[in-house]
């Protein structure tokens, strides 16, 4: 394997692992197929404040202190700068990955399209008109496209920042001489699901029409119920918004090429946490632990490198080591993940258990959502090869699944034998780690706190974050 000049790390918000692999991703399923595929890839937190600051940061949530964001420790970004790399990170308005949590850090360029206009705030204060901006102007906008003689390959409202995101990456990649390391945020597989209708009619066989697309969002909006109709709906808005992805990944690729470097430039690909849909009775992503909103896609693709897939779990922790790796480039000692580059030839890699945590208010629908460890009860859970273990911190409530024969971890089975084995021994032994993880986190001494803009703020409610 030759190694590579340039890494493009590429993350979506809310991409399940199933997500993939279904029709909806043939350009991120090609780029699947020719690397390396951690097949138990572990996201360490339900939602994104709580799983980026491994992801970029290799650390925990919750490592220095009580609040969210990116430890004091280097980050990716400044790891590769100080090694002389270009840098670029651009993210779809997700107000968690802003230069106010931290995010910035080595970045030569950063982007994070929170912006303040009137008509911005608005859409954040009503998401679901996000889906009728998008849905009931593209017929309009595919019309004037056609007229002006183009295609209607992009004749949507930008409301995701897509267009802008991608803009803003290939022409990063087009003047840079130096080697680089470019990172990009997608938002489109986030709720509200607003999928341009020609990607909808890439991955459905039924044309669904704008009122049903948009009685589901209603309906999800104020908290009715979803019935099984409905609930397919969301799903097929949810692979449209898959399907959208995918050809904007392909463009960023196209532009790889065109500028001469795709044959030296690595594709890392991950999912930063899960989506639910009614497998233990909501949607989205609340403060749960289960494996829809923990299990995300996680694979690198090497140019003249391995295709190989890896069955032992694997956190996403991971990704900042190895992508210092693939690029000669010694990690932070300070980082708690360790690169999964020798699995790329077969070689063993860590295989302790991987730990992910929530934070869960009054109950699972409480709003705000936490920025702060003491904002509710931590939730702590851990994954093995077999089992998933879930600890409530302080009402000592817990839970045991074995996914061997319970998958969709349906079944309570910690205070059972279950299949021949002595839970209990399960039990101890898991809840040990949590011991651990929680006892190795900031002791929450720490009590700055830091006031969002209007803009952050704005954004973060347009996401439901209120």
């Amino acid at each position: 394997m030759t190694d590579p000049s340039n890494v493009v790390l590429v993350t979506v918000d809310s991409l399940r692992a199933d997500a993939l692999n279904a029709g909806a991703s043939p350009t991120l399923d090609r780029l699947a197929d020719d690397g390396v595929v951690f097949e138990d890839a572990i996201a360490h937190g339900n939602w994104t404040p709580f799983s980026f600051p491994s992801i970029l940061g290799s650390r925990p949530v919750f490592d220095e202190g009580p609040s969210i964001g990116v430890a004091s420790s280097p980050t990716l970004a400044e790891r590769l700068s100080d090694a002389g790399f270009a840098t670029g990170g651009f993210n779809a308005a997700n107000g968690f990955l802003t230069d106010h949590w931290g995010y910035d850090r080595g970045f030569d360029e950063f982007e994070p399209f929170v912006d303040s206009s009137g008509y911005s705030k608005y859409l954040a204060a009503h998401p679901t008109v996000q889906a009728w901006v998008q849905l009931g102007l593209s017929p309009f906008r595919r019309a004037a496209t056609k007229l002006r003689g183009g295609d209607d390959d992009r004749p949507f409202a930008d409301v995701s920042r897509l267009t802008d995101v991608e803009d803003h990456a290939k022409s990063f990649v087009g003047r840079t001489d130096d080697r680089f390391f470019l990172w990009v945020h997608y938002m489109d597989t986030h709720t509200p699901y607003v999928p341009a209708p020609r990607h909808l009619r890439e991955v459905s066989d039924n044309r669904l029409g704008v009122a049903r697309m948009l009685g589901s969002h209603l309906r999800t909006g104020l908290g009715w119920d979803v019935d099984e109709g409905r609930l397919a709906t969301l799903r097929t808005l949810y692979d449209g918004t898959v399907r959208q992805v995918d050809e904007s990944v392909s463009r960023i690729l196209d532009a790889l090429a065109a500028e001469g470097v795709a044959d030296e430039t690595a594709i890392v690909v991950a999912g930063d946490h899960g989506e639910e849909f009614l497998e233990h009775g909501h949607l989205a992503h609340y403060p749960k632990l289960y494996r829809e909103l923990l299990e995300v896609p996680y694979f690198v693709s090497v140019p003249g490198g391995p295709s190989r897939r890896v069955r032992e779990p694997v956190g996403l922790d991971t990704v900042a080591p190895t992508v210092c790796d693939l690029l000669g480039v010694d990690p932070a000692p300070e980082w708690a993940g360790q690169s999964v580059v020798p699995a790329f030839e077969g070689e063993p890699i860590d295989d302790s258990p991987v730990v992910s945590v929530a934070v869960r208010g009054e109950s699972v629908t409480s709003q705000p959502i936490p920025r702060r460890r003491d904002d509710g009860e931590l939730l702590v859970g851990v994954r093995d090869e077999r089992w998933t273990y879930i600890e409530h911190t302080e009402s000592d409530h817990h839970e045991l699944y074995d996914r061997r024969t319970d998958p969709g971890e349906q079944t309570d089975i910690s205070e059972a034998e279950h299949d021949g084995v002595d839970t209990t021994d399960v039990v101890d032994r898991l809840s040990a780690v949590v011991s651990d993880h929680v006892g190795a986190l900031g002791d929450g001494s720490t009590d700055d706190e830091l006031e969002e803009s209007d803009e952050i703020a704005a954004r973060l409610q347009a996401l439901g974050y209120q």
